[in-house]
C-alpha cells in the first residue's frame, strides 16, 4: 500500500474527558515532523489525533459497529433500506457497499500511517518525557496499530477457519511511499501479536491501572486519567484474547481473557444505575470505549430514534427473540427504548442515548472491547479445550450479571447458543458479524444467502489498491 497519508492531529478532547486542559488543544493538520515532535506535548496531540480519527462515521462512530457491520450481521428489522438494502444482500458491488468497504480502508491505514509516523520518532529523545509517559504513549501507539490492522484483517482476510494461508493485507509498519507486501492471513495476525506483546511489556511496568499510581487533574494536566478511554494494558490483554480467537489459540484466548477478568478492574454495570439512566452504555465494563462529544446528535437522535427516517431498529418481536422472551433481562428492560405512533412496534438500541444526570463518566462513550465478550471468549475456549462444565460456569457469570437464571445444562448446539449470547450482549458493538465469519457458520440468521459459500464474509480488496500494488485474490 502506498503511504501517502501526511500526519495530522486533531482536537485531543475526543479522547479525553470534558474536565481537563487537553481539551483546549488546537487542531493541526500537516504538522512538520520537527515541529511536533520536538515536545512530549506533540507526541501526546499525535497520539490523541489517532483516536480521534477513530471517532468517523466511516469506521467505528458508524460502520464499523452498528452501521454496515451490524446490517451484515443482520442485527437490524429497520435501517435506511436505500442505504443498506445491498449490503443486506452482500452485494459488494454495488455503490454504498463499494463506498462502506474503501472507507474502511481508506480510514483505517490513514490511522496506522500516523501512528508509524509517531513510532519513528519516539526513542529519539526519550528526554523529552516525563514519568512514565514515553513508555504508555509508544505502548498504545503500538496497540493501536495493531487494533487498526487487525480490523481489516477481520474484514479483508479469510477466516483462520477457512485459509490462514491466504493472501489478506500488507502490515504497514512506517510512514513511507514503498509498497508494503501482501501477507497471508496467519502472518497478519502473527505480525498484530507482535505489536500486542511489545505494547503489553511496556503499559505492565508503566500504565496507571496497572501501577495502581494516582492521577490527578493538576498531574500532568491529568494526561493519564481515564484510562479506559486509551488502549490501557488491560484493553491490550483484551484485543490479545480476541486475536488468539481468532488464530484458534485457546489456550492463549484464555490465558489473555482471565488476566483481564481476574485484575477485578472492569465490575458490571448495576441495575439501580441501568434503572435510573444514568448507566446506559455500561461504563464501568468498558476495556476500551473511543469518546464521542456529539453522541447524541450524531447518533442517538440520528440513528436510533423514530424522529429519524435513518434509523435503526428492531420490532418487539424480535427482540423477544433475541432474549429468549426473558424480559427480565437486564438488556431487554433498560437498554431498549419503544418507538411512538407509527413507529411504537419498534425497538431502538439507548446504549448511544446521554444518560440522566450529569455524570461525565457516563458520557460520549462508545465501548469497542467490553469484559463482556472476555466472559463469552472464557466461555468458549473452556469448551474448545474440552471444558465443558467450565464453559457453562463462565457463561452463567454474565447471565447471572444480567439477572437471567444460570444454566443447568450447555446449549445443545453450543456455537448457536453462544451466537445468541454475542447478539444479546454486543448489539450495535460490531462483533456478531465477525463471530459468524471466524466460526465459518454457513448462514447468518435472519437472512437466507448462503454466506461462507459466496464468499461474502471477505471485503473484496479496493480497485484502487489492487491496481496500484497487484494484489493477489484476498477472498
Amino acid at each position: 500500500m502506498k503511504q501517502t497519508i501526511y500526519l495530522f492531529t486533531v482536537i485531543a478532547c475526543m479522547t479525553l474527558t470534558a474536565c481537563n486542559d487537553w481539551l483546549d488543544v488546537q487542531p493541526k493538520s500537516q504538522v512538520e515532523d520537527t515541529e511536533l515532535f520536538e515536545s512530549e506535548s506533540g507526541y501526546k496531540e499525535a497520539l490523541a489525533g489517532v483516536y480521534s480519527s477513530m471517532v468517523s462515521s466511516g469506521t467505528y462512530a458508524k460502520e464499523l459497529t452498528y452501521g454496515f457491520i451490524g446490517v451484515l450481521g443482520q442485527e437490524w428489522d429497520f435501517y435506511y433500506s436505500s442505504q443498506y438494502d445491498d449490503a443486506a444482500r452482500y452485494d459488494y458491488e454495488a455503490a454504498f457497499p463499494t463506498n462502506y468497504i474503501r472507507s474502511i480502508w481508506a480510514n483505517n491505514y490513514a490511522g496506522i500511517a500516523n501512528v508509524n509516523n509517531l513510532l519513528a520518532h519516539v526513542d529519539d529523545n526519550t528526554k523529552l518525557f516525563s514519568t512514565d509517559n514515553h513508555d504508555v504513549i509508544k505502548g498504545e501507539a503500538l496497540a493501536l496499530r495493531a487494533f487498526l490492522h487487525f480490523d481489516l484483517l477481520r474484514c479483508f482476510g479469510l477466516s483462520y477457519a477457512v485459509n490462514p494461508d491466504q493472501p489478506s493485507i500488507p502490515y504497514s509498519t512506517a510512514l513511507s511511499y514503498r509498497v508494503f507486501p501482501q501477507l497471508k492471513v496467519r502472518e497478519v495476525a502473527e505480525a498484530v501479536v507482535a505489536d500486542l506483546k511489545a505494547a503489553e511489556e511496556l503499559l505492565l511496568k508503566s500504565d496507571p491501572i496497572v501501577t495502581g499510581r494516582e492521577i490527578t487533574e493538576s498531574v500532568d494536566n491529568g494526561y493519564l486519567l481515564n484510562r479506559q478511554l486509551h488502549l490501557n494494558y488491560y484493553a491490550v490483554k483484551g484485543l490479545e484474547a480476541r486475536v488468539y480467537m481468532w488464530m484458534q489459540d485457546y489456550d492463549n484466548a484464555l490465558a489473555a481473557a482471565n488476566v483481564v477478568l481476574e485484575s477485578n478492574a472492569f465490575p458490571w454495570a448495576t441495575v439501580a444505575n441501568m434503572q435510573a439512566g444514568y448507566d446506559r452504555c455500561l461504563a464501568s465494563e468498558h476495556l476500551f470505549a473511543l469518546n464521542n462529544l456529539t453522541l447524541k446528535a450524531d447518533v442517538a437522535d440520528r440513528y436510533f430514534s423514530d424522529d429519524s427516517q435513518y434509523s435503526f431498529a428492531v420490532t418487539r418481536d424480535r427482540l423477544l427473540e433475541y432474549y429468549e422472551n426473558a424480559t427480565q433481562d437486564y438488556r431487554y428492560t433498560f437498554l431498549f427504548k419503544s418507538g411512538s405512533s407509527t413507529n411504537a412496534n419498534n425497538r431502538y438500541l439507548r446504549k448511544y442515548e446521554d444518560p440522566s444526570g450529569n455524570n461525565v463518566y457516563y458520557m460520549y462513550k462508545m465501548p469497542l472491547l467490553r469484559v463482556g465478550e472476555m466472559q463469552l471468549i472464557k466461555s468458549e475456549a473452556l469448551y474448545r479445550k474440552g471444558d465443558s462444565d467450565g464453559a457453562k460456569a463462565a457463561l452463567n457469570v454474565l447471565r447471572q450479571a444480567r439477572n437471567l437464571p444460570a444454566l443447568a445444562e450447555l446449549p445443545a448446539d453450543y456455537e448457536l447458543g453462544l451466537i445468541q449470547e454475542y447478539r444479546r450482549e454486543l448489539i450495535g458493538e460490531g462483533q456478531l458479524f465477525f463471530l459468524y465469519k471466524r466460526l465459518n457458520r454457513p448462514t447468518i440468521q435472519y437472512s437466507d444467502v448462503e454466506v461462507a459459500e459466496t464468499k461474502a464474509y471477505t471485503f473484496p480488496l479496493p480497485i484502487t489498491e489492487t491496481e496500484a500494488a497487484q494484489r493477489e485474490d484476498n477472498r
